[in-house]
């Protein structure tokens, strides 16, 4: 119910006159017997068949995970044990006020899919290392997801614009199914970027051929987040898959993907945050000065 009551609020379904209402606890509400008994008659209301003692014994139970109790008696939307992030952690990052302005200097991040994937395009600004999504392409579920391809004219005109409205510093795009569309990225924009990816061309950044590079870039993004550097406007769809993301650890640290290949739960704007927040990155430690030009010449 509430996945379905998300999916309303961002869009991506139709609204029937669907009504949610929960009484959630705060997100750091500990789990003890103190804490318990003040929160839990807040929480149950009206429903005084509820006895705190014995939900208490229940919470106290080490054979149970702590984010079952907190989904069954504190109401509270949680991450499963193997989450990268719980809403706590990104939640708090959220600032409406934050608005990506055109002629903003930007970098962007860019991860691409085909049918299945979904496609990202996500922006950090420079200045506040704000992100905001620029694009996300995704397959429409039930029949209208019947035979559905990523829409790559659109992509393709998403990203120009992007370069038109916006002071791109530099771009990162994993260059997996779109290694065409980012050879012509990068002839057309890359002698002006700033920085420039460690690939064959300024744009290309290919997740596959390094996994140490790609794992020790997600563990940046992520101290960033938990360091709380880095700020959003309060994206749903960016906050669904930085929440759908699951840990993978590999030998180099600590990486990420989704709960299974074939997962609905995408996680593809996290996976382009990460490409623009490694631009970011890069753009400060070695990142050069572009000249704008104005147009305007001076005779003497």
């Amino acid at each position: 119910m509430r996945e379905a009551f998300e999916k309303i609020r961002e869009g991506r379904a139709s609204d029937i006159g669907f009504m949610y209402d929960s009484i959630e606890a705060h997100p750091a509400t500990p789990l003890t017997p103190e804490a318990i008994r003040i929160v839990l008659p807040k929480i149950r209301g009206d429903a005084v068949w509820l006895r705190v003692e014995t939900i208490l014994q229940s919470i106290l139970d080490t054979t149970l995970a702590p984010s079952r109790s907190r989904r069954m008696w504190l109401n509270q939307i949680v991450a499963s044990e193997d989450a990268l992030l719980g809403p706590a952690d990104w939640d708090v990052l959220r600032d409406d006020a934050k608005v990506l302005k055109p002629g903003d200097e930007i970098v962007i991040g860019f991860d691409g899919g085909l049918r299945d994937d979904s496609t990202a395009l996500v922006a950090l600004r420079v200045s506040d290392m704000t992100a905001f999504v620029l694009g996300l392409w995704e397959k429409p579920d039930g029949p209208r997801g019947d035979g559905w391809e990523v829409p790559r004219d659109l992509v393709d005109s998403a990203v120009h614009d992007a370069f038109r409205v916006f002071n791109v510093q530099g771009m990162y795009a994993d260059v997996a199914l779109w290694e065409s569309y980012i050879s012509e990225w990068s002839d057309t924009y890359g002698e002006g970027l700033a920085v420039k990816a460690p690939g064959r061309d300024a744009i290309g950044w290919d997740m596959r051929s390094s996994l140490k590079a790609s794992t020790l870039a997600h563990e940046r993004l992520l101290r960033s987040i938990l360091d709380r550097k880095l700020r959003h406007d309060g994206d749903r769809a960016l906050r669904r898959h930085a929440l759908n993301a699951v840990r993978r650890t590999n030998n180099y640290g600590l990486s990420f993907g989704k709960e299974s290949k074939d997962s609905p739960r995408k996680v593809d704007l996290y996976a382009a945050l990460m490409l623009a927040h490694e631009c970011l990155v890069d753009l400060r430690a070695r990142g050069k000065k572009v000249r704008v030009r104005s147009g305007r010449g001076f005779f003497l």
